[in-house]
């Protein structure tokens, strides 16, 4: 881990901490005791290896992508890469860094980079495009909900939903439109010839053979119905087992007649809310929107805290520090 990464890391942690303190200084410490005894641990670990199936599904879904392009992807490899993305996610704005640290990882498992780069993209074309699917049901079923309680949100509802339909164009317009992509190259060597003039040359044809590559590549795994279809379905099972998350943690305390389709729609909304926020793990806007939207599902103020902490620390803290682990591990490559 690279020291800037490290900083940002510790900074990430400090400003978790400091959001967990001022949301529990109002708390009752004798009744969140109380109500941690009543619960229900045993839906706690069922979330918790909600999450852990989440990640393993993500692996499947490289591994059949990589193997169907003819290179052989080990499971440690396999593993490390949804890992490594939770930890890029994790420690930029927007998400942003989780993609090309899986590049890397896949690039040092030993696939070719034109490869890895259109693997990536259509992975995350289906991820997305099951994204959208998702938050049409979420929509219809909680949209109602979010508005009456959050008028200002169901804005940002609309407006994540817009991004990640102009995301999945964009991506589409990169893989499957070569004039584009090699414009976009010639515009980043412009200031590389003037720093090293000497080397661009090479290095720009490097480049241009690993975008054809990438292009050829991409047109093959569109027309892989079968390859395609296996990765629709895990990834539509991974966001659902994702989603259930904050179900399961209701349960375990002591939350009654909770509606999963309910739950699950508005866990898909908050997530979408959250990749506006251009803080690194939308930190702050993440906890507020859980807690408003969830506080009709708990009696009391120290349980939905305390629900709102184990949700970020299973969806986004579990993940950080496994990505750490996985960041760090040394490929053979």
């Amino acid at each position: 881990m690279t020291r800037r990464n490290g900083i940002v890391f510790v900074l990430m942690m400090i400003a978790g901490v400091a959001i967990f303190y001022w949301s529990f200084r109002n708390v009752s410490m004798v009744q969140l005791m109380q109500d941690l005894r009543d619960a229900n641990w045993w839906w706690l670990l069922v979330a918790l290896l909600a999450m852990v199936v989440y990640l393993l599904l993500e692996s499947i879904v490289v591994k059949v992508f990589v193997d169907d392009s003819h290179e052989k992807l080990s499971w440690s490899d396999a593993i490390r890469i949804p890992l490594v993305e939770q930890f890029g996610n994790g420690i930029t704005p927007f998400s942003a860094g989780g993609q090309p640290m899986q590049l890397i990882t896949l690039i040092q498992a030993g696939v070719d980079p034109g490869r890895a780069g259109s693997i990536l993209l259509m992975k995350f074309v289906v991820y997305q495009a099951m994204i959208v699917i998702n938050f049409f049901i979420a929509i219809v079923v909680g949209y109602q909900f979010i508005a009456d309680k959050l008028k200002a949100w169901s804005l940002f509802v609309i407006l994540g939903f817009i991004i990640h339909l102009v995301v999945i164009i964009t991506l589409l317009l990169v893989m499957y439109w070569p004039g584009l992509t090699k414009a976009l190259v010639r515009v980043v060597f412009k200031p590389i010839k003037w720093i090293k003039p000497n080397k661009a040359e090479e290095w720009q044809q490097v480049v241009n053979e690993k975008i054809k590559n990438f292009h050829s590549e991409s047109i093959r795994m569109s027309h892989d119905w079968w390859v395609l279809f296996k990765a629709i379905v895990l990834t539509l099972v991974q966001l659902t087992v994702y989603y259930l998350i904050p179900y399961f943690i209701l349960l375990a305390l002591g939350a009654s007649q909770v509606n999963i389709i309910l739950v699950m729609s508005l866990h898909v909304l908050i997530v979408m809310v959250i990749s506006l926020f251009p803080i690194p793990g939308g930190t702050g806007g993440a906890e507020i929107g859980f807690s408003m939207l969830f506080s009709t599902f708990l009696p009391n103020a120290a349980l939905l805290v305390c629900a709102m902490a184990l949700w970020r620390i299973i969806t986004y803290y579990l993940g950080m520090f496994a990505g750490i682990v996985a960041f760090n591990i040394k490929s053979k490559q």
